[in-house]
């Protein structure tokens, strides 16, 4: 759909007992620096299994970010090239 910058990309708990959503901020300057598109997407997922496919593949600077997403909250992102701790040290158990 041509938006071919990964502005921002977070993480948060939405509800206790519910799911973790992954945000994503999306830009598309299809019509001029000054008229960009942008548009931001949802994705949830279960506290049980919070799984959610990587961007990584499409967007690289979604690294850093979804690392931080699954240091922070505990998100996996499939097929990520590298997901581990940025943050916190791989000895601490469970998630901030």
């Amino acid at each position: 759909y041509g938006y071919n910058y990964l502005r921002s990309q977070c993480a948060y708990d939405v509800a206790p007992g519910g799911s973790l959503a992954s945000v994503y901020h999306l830009t598309r300057i299809q019509y001029g620096i000054d008229n960009p598109e942008e548009v931001c997407i949802k994705v949830f997922a279960q506290k049980d299994n919070p799984r959610i496919p990587s961007v990584f593949w499409i967007w690289r600077s979604a690294d850093f970010q979804e690392r931080e997403s699954y240091d922070m909250v505990g998100i996996s992102y499939d097929n990520h090239p590298r997901l581990k701790r940025i943050l916190m040290p791989e000895s601490w158990i469970g998630w901030p």
